[in-house]
């Protein structure tokens, strides 16, 4: 099993920034990737952000240039950096992780439950 724990979520401003944090862990034996996407009501979730064990990134068009994905390795943990918000950035925010775990090492995605990005006023 892999559980993942996402945090940093919450209101800001038009123009404002949030940091989300990602914490995997549990009985994995290896990362192939970690990332974010998002859904707002009404629409279909998308990618936002990925990263690799190789640290190669990729972004939705929508974000780049304003978020920035990393990972600590040594954690376990992936983060999103996320400058300039727009109202349109408001979602949750889903934190997966492309691990092998369990007693199979089975190679799978695994979901987190998800953080909420409000961005108004």
């Amino acid at each position: 099993q892999v559980q993942l724990v996402e945090s940093g979520g919450g209101l800001v401003q038009p123009g404002g920034s949030l940091r989300l944090s990602c914490a995997a862990s549990g009985s994995f034996f290896s990362i192939n990737a970690m990332g974010w996407y998002r859904q707002a009501p009404g629409k279909q979730r998308e990618l936002v952000a990925t990263i690799t064990s190789g640290d190669s990134t990729n972004y939705a068009d929508s974000v780049k240039g304003r978020f920035t994905i990393s990972r600590d390795n040594a954690k376990n943990t992936v983060y999103l950096q996320m400058n300039s918000l727009k109202p349109e950035d408001a979602a949750v925010y889903y934190c997966y992780c492309y691990c092998q775990a369990g007693v199979g090492r089975v190679w799978r995605p695994y979901w987190g439950p998800g953080t909420q990005v409000t961005v108004s006023t």
